[in-house]
């Protein structure tokens, strides 16, 4: 520990700038007509992914043994206790908060972080599109979002079809694009490699004049969003990109309770291939869902690269006081 450590990593004018913006994103949603909650960032239940990691905490229930208790977790986004809000009535409703993702370290990620996230019933995946797109403009001035599927911009930028390439040629096109493959990858696996070759070689491209909306994301990574009706091949889900940075991940919303149980167990069996702890399965947002959760689109959008598109940060140390190695 040195001597300055003391000493926030960010400037005070980029946090007040970050205040700024903060405030601007609240009065956003304000005029559009939602409401803000609060919901809880310790909870037994958690996001079951495969690459999403949430920090466990042994909750104890005697202070004189501390070691001793329940294992919980420090929420990874707040997307649970949300969809449960919209299915008890709750029709537009944001919120702003902490989210906590483990070995989360690098120009752009810190283990403790800031979400903005919203849900809005009736809305499916056109009208999470346009509501991301006019956040954006409001906030970043830089236009609306230029949008493009998932299978159009890697047939623009690497001119192969993701939604039928097998991972020998995804394999061969690293290859020729001098892309290291992690010795970790499975020979057969097709979407840790379509994530390399988007996040190697497409990636650092969007955005860098107007945000960009990718939509229509493999099947096979449809996490929380339901299967599209027009092309069952490809999910509703999105993400806008800015400055070559991912700053927002939305759904049109999964419904069926049934279908997240088949994830769920998918998921875990990844998550013990790859040698990760496996995590609950049975949740009060399956309760909720088989109860009725409505019609929905959602999005979870990372404030902290909000402000570092805003300012020209090159660093997330540069926008928040305290980054995790301070904290």
């Amino acid at each position: 520990m040195s001597a300055d450590d003391w000493r926030p990593t960010a400037s005070l004018e980029s946090l007040k700038r970050r205040h700024e913006i903060t405030q601007a994103v609240r009065a956003f949603f304000l005029a559009q007509g939602f409401w803000e909650v609060e919901t809880p960032l310790l909870s037994r239940d958690t996001v079951v992914d495969t690459h999403l990691d949430p920090v466990p905490v042994t909750l104890a229930w005697d202070p004189a043994t501390p070691e001793k208790g329940d294992r919980w977790y420090l929420q990874t986004s707040p997307e649970f206790a949300m969809k449960r809000l919209v299915s008890a009535g709750a029709t537009a409703i944001f919120q702003i908060t902490k989210a906590f993702r483990l070995a989360e370290t690098g120009q752009q990620h810190n283990v403790e972080f800031t979400l903005v996230e919203w849900y809005r019933t009736g809305d499916r995946l056109a009208e999470g599109m346009q509501l991301l797109s006019d956040l954006a403009a409001a906030i970043l001035k830089r236009g609306p979002a230029t949008l493009i599927s998932y299978q159009q911009l890697f047939q623009q930028y690497l001119n192969v079809d993701p939604l039928t390439a097998s991972a020998s040629q995804l394999r061969e096109l690293a290859a020729q694009q001098n892309v290291s493959i992690p010795e970790s990858f499975a020979p057969d696996e097709r979407d840790s490699l379509l994530e390399l070759l988007l996040s190697e070689l497409i990636q650092p491209k969007l955005g860098q004049e107007e945000p960009v909306i990718l939509y229509h994301y493999p099947a096979s990574q449809a996490v929380l969003a339901r299967l599209s009706e027009e092309d069952p091949r490809v999910a509703c889900r999105f993400e806008m990109f800015v400055d070559g940075m991912e700053l927002a991940n939305g759904y049109d919303e999964l419904l069926d309770a049934g279908v997240l149980i088949e994830r769920n167990q998918a998921s875990n069996m990844a998550r013990r291939a790859l040698g990760k702890p496996t995590l609950p399965e049975e949740s009060r947002l399956l309760q909720a869902m088989q109860s009725g959760l409505p019609v929905c689109s959602g999005c979870a959008l990372g404030l902290d690269r909000l402000v570092m598109a805003a300012l020209g940060a090159r660093s997330i140390d540069e926008v928040m006081p305290f980054p995790t190695r301070r904290a």
